[in-house]
């Protein structure tokens, strides 16, 4: 069986020729060399994954990572905890939420996880895989999941996207949903930055001035208490993390490992791309970021990687949907590189 450091041996960089020649096709194409921008270096990027300098996606894939987090008892979130389950449950098919809706518009398939959300019991729609029945501890006061289960979380991430490429995804967004999940993503940015800018932790979703200063003092309290722990991204996942967080620095691996692209969403996104990178900065190769999170840690993890966002649209619902806008993006630049004639043709 594969562990975490095998996989990492296995990412190789990207795929020179092919990118030399798309962006030698670029050239050709009916239009001032540049002229598209950002359509034309995500298509000489797909060209360096994938080996094709046509690349083609036939199928995608948004993986929705559900889990409940145990510094939610602090008082870092407005939203009712239970609102993990019954969001998952609506993603599910019980009603149209946000993702359902921007992934049909994408054609994308929308795959639901569950890792440990509070109250829910099978569903014939979600993949239930309880890495921990009532989700991660309450931080603050220890680790909020073990070792083994942190690298088996990522694991599972990975192995998502080796799967899928199996079954013919080209192309995978990462979505979540699970209340008070800002905080574990802000700490884990933090902590991977070695930061203690409290300037960095965001109000998520409409904390009052008092409640969003006690959110500030949690993530700072849990940061010194793991202070002597925090020395790899595993150790900061299992300190500071959240499965969800887990699970998509294992998908970002994965990308990598497999070949496949991968698009950021949000905050709690990027801050399973920094740990990635973190552990193999070959992954940011793998990498597209979608939207510009409102949350303040996000630049920062951002930028660290080297991720531009395209989007800057004021999003900030999570479960994916900014992927789900930016596969357009990617169906539009590979259509460029496809479709359009040359000036050798004309």
């Amino acid at each position: 069986m594969s562990t975490l450091q095998d996989i990492l041996q296995d990412i190789k960089p990207l795929d020179t020729r092919a990118m030399s020649e798309a962006e030698e096709l670029q050239r050709s194409l009916i239009k001032p060399p540049g002229s598209l921008g950002e359509l034309e270096r995500i298509s000489i990027r797909l060209a360096g994954i994938t080996g094709q300098v046509r690349s083609t996606i036939k199928h995608k894939a948004i993986f929705l990572f559900g889990s409940d987090h145990g510094i939610y008892d602090e008082g870092v979130c407005s939203s009712p905890q239970d609102f993990t389950r019954k969001l998952m449950l609506a993603y599910s098919g019980s009603q149209d939420a946000g993702i359902n809706i921007l992934a049909r518009q994408a054609g994308a398939e929308l795959r639901l996880y569950d890792l440990g959300i509070k109250g829910l019991s099978h569903h014939e729609n979600i993949i239930t895989h309880k890495f921990m029945t009532e989700g991660t501890h309450n931080f603050r006061l220890g680790r909020a999941m073990s070792i083994e289960t942190a690298e088996a979380a990522i694991m599972f991430g990975a192995n998502l996207v080796r799967d899928a490429k199996r079954e013919g995804v080209g192309l995978i967004g990462t979505g979540e949903v699970g209340m008070a999940n800002t905080s574990p993503a802000c700490a884990c940015i933090m902590a991977a930055l070695k930061s203690r800018d409290v300037s960095m932790v965001g109000r998520g979703a409409g904390l009052s001035d008092e409640a969003f200063r006690h959110k500030q003092q949690v993530i700072l309290d849990a940061l010194n208490l793991h202070s002597e722990s925090l020395t790899d991204p595993v150790n900061i996942l299992s300190c500071v993390g959240g499965l969800d967080i887990a699970a998509m620095t294992g998908v970002f691996i994965g990308g990598a490992v497999y070949r496949v692209p991968v698009i950021v969403d949000g905050v709690i996104s990027v801050a399973g791309a920094l740990l990635a990178y973190l552990l193999e900065p070959l992954t940011r190769e793998y990498m597209f970021a979608s939207h510009e999170s409102l949350e303040p840690a996000y630049n920062h993890a951002a930028d660290t990687i080297g991720l531009k966002p395209s989007l800057r649209m004021g999003m900030r619902l999570g479960e994916g949907t900014g992927c789900a806008v930016y596969m357009q993006i990617i169906d539009d630049a590979l259509a460029i590189i496809n479709g359009m004639g040359t000036f050798d043709t004309l």
